[in-house]
């Protein structure tokens, strides 16, 4: 790429991940195209309304095009693509077509892909599928909390303004500090995407190494699964709850499975049950004024369900491969499968 041309990014997805992304990336200076399916275009004919908890304003985002086929990624030449599909809907039919598709594209090209979809050993799937080299993948995902205001209603504390929310198309903030995070899976990509990120001067990206991402996500699918269970209680008032033992053992024991190494083993060793919900609450007081279990009640107890099923399936059989019982994990998983049926036969 030549230092006169502007990064041209491809995002897979124009949901609230996607969207963020693309608008911080304009920011920076890129050319940024969405691959979206057709009924999203009517949407993305008009500019994007970017309501931001940080400041109380409203942003807007027009400085994007969109495509609405994937076969006009072939021959294109982009310098990244980044995938904000979520894990599930990556892995399913179209989704594996969609993967065999940017393999095709990006292929002993300079493409590089960030893969923004959250899934238990993912990486190593998606090379296999796509059949791209190690040294153009990198994982990602966003840390920017953010939500289509059209899904999803929250409970709004002050300062928020809720004429603000009504007018846009999607609410977010970005108070964690990095406001996208690739990891160090490989190296070149990570850091040439964080540089061009971190251009917008408004949003930070930072590289972390693979394995300390993979230790903080994976064991937060039991969390989830048992506010599901325990109908999303807020974290500061959890710790109480019968369930939060049988949490506390199914984290160990995704922590523990082989592929997170030492450094799983070491974080299961030093999880207690008091630390993990301190640390949760955190988390929930640090989002004010978002609704931190609000949002986590519709993101991945609605929109990413199937994907947190799955996740704690996968992560059972890793552990049957490893002659591991994962008796805890297993427990949570029978009880939240119990709990859909019954919900299901009450409606």
């Amino acid at each position: 790429m030549s230092e006169d041309r502007k990064p041209r990014i491809l995002i897979i997805g124009a949901g609230s991940m996607g969207v963020l992304t693309g608008y911080h990336l304009s920011l920076a200076g890129a050319d940024v195209t969405f691959l979206i399916r057709p009924h999203r275009a009517k949407a993305l004919d008009n500019p994007q309304m970017l309501y931001c908890y940080d400041d109380n304003n409203l942003k807007e985002y027009k400085s994007y095009s969109y495509i609405t086929n994937p076969l006009l990624i072939l021959g294109s030449d982009y310098d990244y693509i980044v995938i904000t599909l979520d894990g599930a809907s990556l892995r399913n039919e179209a989704g594996v077509g969609l993967v065999r598709t940017i393999g095709d594209a990006a292929r002993g090209t300079n493409t590089k892909v960030v893969l923004g979809s959250i899934f238990f050993d993912l990486h190593a799937w998606f090379l296999q599928l796509s059949g791209l080299a190690d040294e153009q993948v990198t994982n990602g995902h966003l840390d920017i909390h953010a939500y289509s205001t059209k899904a999803l209603t929250l409970p709004l504390e002050a300062p928020v303004d809720p004429n603000l929310i009504a007018k846009a198309d999607f609410a977010y903030t970005d108070k964690l500090g990095d406001g996208f995070t690739v990891d160090d899976s490989s190296p070149a990509v990570a850091n040439g995407f964080a540089e061009i990120y971190n251009a917008s001067g408004v949003s930070r990206c930072t590289v972390k190494p693979a394995l300390e991402c993979a230790v903080a996500i994976n064991p937060l699918f039991p969390v989830f699964a048992a506010c599901e269970l325990m109908d999303w209680p807020k974290f500061k008032d959890i710790d109480g709850e019968e369930l939060w033992s049988l949490v506390v053992a199914s984290v160990r024991e995704i922590q523990e499975l082989d592929i997170h190494g030492e450094l799983g083993k070491q974080a299961a060793r030093t999880m207690t049950e008091a630390g993990l919900a301190a640390s949760l609450a955190a988390w929930e007081k640090h989002m004010i004024p978002l609704d931190l279990q609000a949002f986590n009640r519709f993101h991945h107890g609605e929109k990413l369900k199937a994907q947190g099923r799955e996740h704690l399936q996968v992560c059972i059989s890793y552990g049957a491969a490893e002659g591991k019982p994962m008796a805890a994990l297993k427990d949570l998983l029978r009880r939240v499968q119990e709990h859909e049926v019954e919900v299901a036969a009450a409606q």
